[in-house]
This record gives C-alpha cells, sequence and structure tokens, in this order.
C-alpha cells in the first residue's frame, strides 16, 4: 500500500460544535485549518431535532440544519473540511515536533497542531423499539431536551450521580418522573439519593428495566419489567431519558495522551492543552460535567487560540536559533 503524505499546519480530529467552533477560529488565524469529520458528521447534534438552548437562536433550531450551518461559517473562512476517519496516531513528544494522522488506513497527514473534538457517544440499552424511537421522544440528555416535556409524564433509567441528578432537572419541569433502577440500590451518592427522595413527584422503581418503549412515531409509553419477578407493567409517558453514562471517542490516543479512568482526556488547568505539545482537547472529549454544545464550542474556541499562541511560540524560537 502506498502512503500519501500530506503536511498542515493544523488538523482538527471531529466535527461537532468544538470541531467546527475550532476551526472558524484557527481558519480566521490564517492556521489554514484541515478537519476530518468522522464517522458522525457533525457529532451528537446530528440526533437531535430541536435545539433550543443554543444563543443566537430564538425559534430554535433543528440540530442537523445547526451543523451544517456551522460547517458552512468554516469553510467561509477557509477550513478544508474532508469526510474520513482517523484510524491511528503518532504524535510527537517535543516542541515543535510534527504529528502524523493516519486516514481510513491510507492517507497519512503531517500536523504542526492537532485539535482533538472527537466527542463522546451516548450509551443506550440498544432495545430496537428504544433505537426506533431516538428523536422521537427517547433521548440520553435531559438538559437538552427536557423542556419539550414540560408538565408532561417521563421516564429516566439510570442509577449513577448523572441519572439522580437530571431525574431532579426533569422534577422540576416535568408532572411525573419514574426511575428505574437497575439493583436494588442506587449507585449515587448519598446526596443525589437524598434530593430524588424528597421530590415528590420522582417515583423510584428498584430491580426495574425497560422491556419495550410503546409508540409507533414518538413515544407514548413505556413497558417496565422486574427483573426479580419477571412481572411487567406498562405506564404512560411522553419521554423517555437513558442516563447510563457516556464514552469518549478517545480510544486511538490510548498510551499518548493522558486520560482519566473512563477515557476522558486531562486538559491542564482551564486550558485545552494534553501532555503533548501541539496537541489540544476540546469538546465532549475532554468535558465529563456539562457536555453542552455551547461549552463544547466555547473549548473549541479556546483550542484553537492556545494552538495559535504555540505556533507563534514555536515560531519565535526558530527564529531566536
Amino acid at each position: 500500500m502506498s502512503e500519501q503524505v500530506e503536511r498542515v499546519k493544523t488538523l482538527i480530529i471531529g466535527s461537532g460544535p468544538a470541531g467546527y467552533t475550532a476551526a472558524i477560529y484557527a481558519a480566521r488565524a490564517d492556521l489554514k485549518p484541515l478537519l476530518y469529520t468522522g464517522m458522525e458528521p457533525g457529532g451528537q447534534l446530528t440526533t437531535t431535532t430541536e435545539v433550543d438552548n443554543f444563543p443566537g437562536y430564538p425559534e430554535g433550531i433543528d440540530g442537523p440544519t445547526m451543523m451544517v450551518q456551522l460547517q458552512q461559517q468554516a469553510e467561509r473562512f477557509g477550513t478544508e473540511v474532508r469526510i474520513g476517519m482517523v484510524t491511528a496516531v503518532e504524535l510527537s513528544k517535543e516542541v515543535g515536533g510534527i504529528h502524523k494522522a493516519t486516514i481510513d488506513n491510507s492517507t497519512v497527514i503531517e500536523a504542526e497542531t492537532v485539535i482533538i473534538s472527537t466527542g463522546a457517544t451516548a450509551k443506550y440499552l440498544n432495545i430496537p423499539s428504544e433505537q426506533k424511537l431516538r428523536g422521537g421522544g427517547v433521548s440520553a440528555c435531559a438538559v437538552c431536551d427536557g423542556f419539550f416535556y414540560k408538565n408532561q409524564d417521563v421516564a429516566i433509567v439510570g442509577a449513577g450521580d448523572t441519572a439522580a441528578e437530571e431525574a431532579s432537572y426533569l422534577a422540576n419541569i416535568c408532572n411525573k418522573v419514574t426511575m428505574l433502577v437497575r439493583k436494588d440500590y442506587m449507585r449515587a451518592s448519598k446526596a443525589m439519593q437524598h434530593r430524588v427522595n424528597s421530590l415528590e413527584n420522582i417515583e423510584v422503581r428498584y430491580n426495574t428495566e425497560v422491556d419495550e418503549v410503546l409508540g409507533d412515531q414518538v413515544v407514548e409509553g413505556l413497558r417496565m419489567v422486574n427483573n426479580k419477578t419477571g412481572e411487567k407493567e406498562d405506564i404512560a409517558i411522553t419521554g423517555l431519558f437513558i442516563a447510563i453514562g457516556h464514552k469518549p471517542n478517545t480510544d486511538i490516543f490510548a498510551g499518548q495522551l493522558e486520560m482519566d479512568e473512563t477515557g476522558y482526556l486531562i486538559t491542564k488547568g482551564k486550558s485545552t492543552k494534553t501532555n503533548l505539545p501541539g496537541v489540544f482537547a476540546c469538546g465532549d472529549a475532554q468535558d465529563k460535567e456539562y457536555r453542552q454544545a455551547v461549552t463544547a464550542a466555547g473549548t473549541g474556541c479556546m483550542a484553537a487560540l492556545d494552538a495559535e499562541r504555540y505556533l507563534a511560540t514555536v515560531e519565535s524560537a526558530e527564529e531566536v536559533a
């Protein structure tokens, strides 16, 4: 197999709000960014039907349209956007070193700086009826989509701090929240358990799992099953929220970049700098706390500014030498 090699100033891996915002800033700084979209161009927002909480859209906007507009804005300033998957990386440990990325197991890109915006993937139950109704009432983000179910009955699946926090959030805007916990106890901290138990409109169902999500085009109900007795029960709901965690899309950086125990990239202080010079991480690949489009966009801006300053420092050092 013959290898094609191409050299760029800035390589951006990933095409969600973080990646496209990084591209906008990098392009305006004349870094001539090259962005590879990955397997899911536009990221998680392409599976969101309505985005109501991103500043600048008073009437809201659907996720896919928003991501197309972000791409167009990045391209307007000179970003080159390519469909492709980074399948391997060889990152330099030296200041001013060249980083290598292999695209689709063939093309090699050499980059002076790399901005990682590969995002994270929400974990789902992978039940056929759940997958069919994603975007039709099944969501993995209560903060993103809970507003659409104001004063309605909903259910949430999960037992950790995130599930407890999202159940509490939903309880403030929904009529009733049924919380399904697979075991006979919650994994959430005691403080979060107390918060859940103190809210009268949250009903916690222990030893309970989803058997089937009911509805044709949109969620109309939920069939629950008690995993101890096998007893099934149907309830009427309009929204189902899955809160069983996310997996950051960072496997290809393992062994080269510092990560926490779940795979989120570790950045230094309030910056987007990783442990390697010239490599920056933004968005959900390094943020497990907020996971919002607007915060991802903010860190994308930071990554581009960090990359610009890094390159200026390297160039100054080369001039002195």
